[in-house]
């Protein structure tokens, strides 16, 4: 394949998408930057990653975006991969497409037979687009006629370790709004949004309020890419940022800047890099400064231009508990079209068909206990297959099978009851039933597989072959398919840090943090700040609604007593040094812990009795940790206070590490959470308490479903009386009997 050359590289920056032709600007005096990336099979393609390419099923894919801003200029595509001992020579083949064009072919030699393999082929620059799919197609054959392509010999493996080289110029961009979130932010970028915030100096509460409303919505379109925002304190960043300045306080690098009217948002460019952009987020003091991010976090539709003055704010009705758009609806019936990411999600053609899935979040508080289940009410269309053979729809809940339905011939069109089953253990218990189901404490992922049988006829003994190989099959299930949560009561037995760990509750229950406040310390390091980012993005990352009510306060007597819920960072108040000491304190380097009596992984199991402190062990170090703490608030029995500590700047930088990756973060579970460089320890340790409502029959229920001996007492005393009353009631019958005789 031909490699690119220097005279190709004005006309790829010419045939980008539209959208990034529009943005481009003339090109600026400094050398545009460019930079490499190599990405594997196992990063582009879904878990494990290998590509197992069988005769019938001879293609395999692997996905890969570039961002808006940037143009492909060199790509290649190294294959790593082991095919059959048992195909034949030059007649196997395998290709590689690019966007369904043919970048190269190669040929199986003898020697590479049942051998790992490498390969590198170049892809011409020119077809690579915002959304990418790489396509490596087998051509297998092991004899010259009468083959049967189902045979189990005809395989290839592409190794996970296979890998795709790109190198990437940057491309110029205009300051333009219009295009907003994009260059801070590309969705067709799958990695980590990182994203420097930027302050003059110290940093006023009305100014860490502001920043965390942007965090927040940058969480939202970010989702499960994950987010950080470093702060820097009058440092012009080496990558696109977030500036936050007021007419009278701004950072070094923009004194020359005219003093503005009002809340103004403006993007301008780095004065070191015309390729690196700056959000300005200016007003005339700080409050002006939280409507500018108030107005870019509601108002994204009306920006255009280099700069906007945002004249109004006002808010028009208060959110709803639970209203959260990234949760499921609670007051009525869910269509699946609600549910959908992209169009055509819920569709598939070809020979092999891959599941469709559906992604449900469910409040952490969903009390499902005692519950029969979710009802959905599922439609779907489908090819009919030629006769009864075994074809159906397979239907799964977060990998576990659930049910099957036939799929009969001549139907084209069927509707289903179905219930869903609830999950009743904790996440991670290895000794509780496994009943697959719906789970509160991460996103529930509703599979739905067709699954057709192959037939294949042929084969005789002169050599011929009359093959019929069946058509490519259409499927869809239908978008009024709807799923129903309504009914169900919220209660949840506290500290329960899973739940602030996936969705940020109890602060999300309110999507807009209405009912939340966050104390900060009177004077927080930049290192602090950036958990207060990082947090309330992975919230809004979460929830999909940013953070536009959260309060910011540093006064822990004025937040103690307000009737909500706190995010405290740094260091917990002497008030909890006494006798409200909680199971964990971090004091600089000096650290203690309340050890339980016995600690179980799912906390379905944890009985009182478990849960009781046993020893308070109490340790010095000279390497960092930080501790995630759940409490009940002091003032108000239905309020949690949520601690986020560290020992020093290095712990700090843990607990960030901690709360931007996914991964760590779904470790945190229990009422205490210690963070060290070794990983995530989660305790179940003190006293719970309940948040929610429950009415007595339903206490009852739950009650004896926590204890099941009690539950088996009590049948069985049940069972006793019941017993001896028939049995009175039966002899006093027999005597009047006897009487009447």
């Amino acid at each position: 394949m031909m490699k690119p050359q220097r005279y190709l590289v004005p006309l790829l920056l010419m045939t980008q998408s539209a959208l990034a032709a529009e943005a481009s600007g003339p090109l600026p005096p400094v050398l545009a930057p460019v930079r490499s990336q190599a990405l594997s099979f196992e990063q582009m393609s879904s878990t494990p990653g290998t590509l197992s390419l069988r005769g019938n099923a001879p293609d395999g894919q692997a996905d890969f975006t570039v961002r808006r801003d940037e143009v492909v200029t060199r790509a290649s595509l190294d294959l790593d991969f082991t095919p059959s001992p048992s195909l034949l020579p030059l007649l196997s083949q395998i290709k590689v497409y690019l966007n369904d064009e043919l970048m190269g072919v190669t040929a199986l030699t003898k020697a590479q037979m049942g051998e790992r393999t490498h390969a590198r082929i170049e892809l011409d620059p020119r077809y690579a687009k915002d959304f990418n799919r790489i396509k490596v197609s087998f051509v297998g054959h092991y004899q010259k006629v009468c083959e049967n392509p189902a045979s189990d010999t005809l395989w290839l493996n592409v190794n996970r370790d296979s890998k795709l080289n790109l190198q990437l110029q940057t491309l110029p961009v205009r300051n333009e709004l219009s295009f907003f979130p994009m260059p801070f932010l590309d969705v067709r970028d799958d990695g980590k949004l990182i994203l420097p915030m930027v302050f003059s100096g110290t940093v006023p509460l009305l100014q860490q309020q502001a920043a965390a409303v942007l965090a927040s919505w940058f969480g939202t379109k970010a989702q499960w890419r994950g987010q950080h925002f470093p702060v820097l304190i009058n440092q012009l960043p080496d990558r696109n940022g977030v500036i936050f300045a007021t007419n009278d306080a701004r950072p070094d690098f923009l004194v020359d800047y005219p003093k503005v009217k009002g809340p103004t948002i403006d993007m301008i460019s780095s004065p070191d890099n015309p390729y690196v952009k700056l959000l300005l987020i200016l007003g005339r003091d700080q409050q002006d400064l939280l409507t500018a991010a108030r107005g870019l976090a509601q108002g994204e539709v009306l920006l255009r231009g280099q700069s906007v003055l945002v004249d109004e704010v006002k808010p028009l009705a208060p959110r709803q508990p639970y209203d959260a758009p990234n949760w499921v609806r609670l007051d009525r019936k869910m269509r699946f079209d609600e549910l959908t990411d992209y169009p055509g999600q819920l569709q598939a053609t070809g020979s092999r068909l891959w599941p469709m899935n559906l992604t449900l979040r469910l409040p952490p508080d969903l009390y499902l206990l005692g519950a029969n289940g979710i009802k959905t009410e599922l439609k779907y269309h489908n090819t009919a297959p030629t006769r009864r053979d075994g074809s159906r729809l397979d239907v799964a809940v977060n990998g576990q099978f659930m049910k099957s339905f036939p799929l009969e011939p001549g139907e084209a069109k069927s509707e289903q009851l179905l219930t869903l089953p609830l999950w009743f253990a904790a996440d991670n218990d290895a000794t509780a039933l496994r009943m697959p189901g719906l789970k509160t404490t991460q996103a529930n992922s509703l599979s739905f597989s067709f699954e057709y049988a192959r037939e294949m006829m042929g084969g005789n003994e002169d050599g011929r072959c009359d093959l019929v190989m069946p058509p490519a099959h259409q499927v869809r299930i239908d978008e009024g398919s709807t799923i129903d949560f309504t009914g169900y009561r919220h209660f949840i037995e506290m500290p329960d840090l899973r739940a602030f760990a996936y969705a940020g509750f109890p602060f999300s229950r309110m999507a807009d943090l209405a009912d939340s406040q966050v104390v900060m310390p009177a004077r927080p390091h930049p290192a602090q700040i950036t958990t207060l980012l990082d947090a309330v993005g992975a919230i809004g990352a979460e929830t999909g609604y940013p953070a536009l009510s959260l309060r910011v306060l540093d006064d822990w007597e004025q937040a103690r007593t307000a009737d909500l819920d706190t995010l405290l960072i740094g260091t917990l108040p002497e008030e909890f040094q006494g006798d409200l000491a909680p199971d964990a304190l971090l004091q600089s380097t000096r650290s203690w812990v309340n050890e339980p009596t016995r600690q179980h992984q799912g906390d379905l199991l944890h009985s009182m009795a478990d849960r009781q402190p046993q020893a308070r062990v109490g340790m010095t170090g000279n390497r960092a940790i930080a501790v995630i703490l759940g409490l009940q608030s002091p003032t108000h029995e239905q309020r949690s206070l949520v601690a986020l500590l560290a020992d020093g700047p290095a712990g700090v930088k843990l607990l960030n590490d901690t709360l931007q990756n996914t991964t760590l973060r779904g470790q945190v579970a229990g009422s205490v959470a210690i963070i060290r460089e070794s990983g995530v320890k989660s305790l179940a340790v003190g006293d719970r308490y309940e948040v929610g409502y429950l009415p007595w029959w339903e206490r009852i229920w739950q009650l004896f479903a926590e204890y099941p001996l009690r539950l088996a007492g009590l049948t069985l005393l049940c069972m006793l009386v019941l017993g001896w009353g028939l049995r009175v009631l039966l002899a006093g019958a027999s005597r009047r009997r006897l009487k009447e005789d």
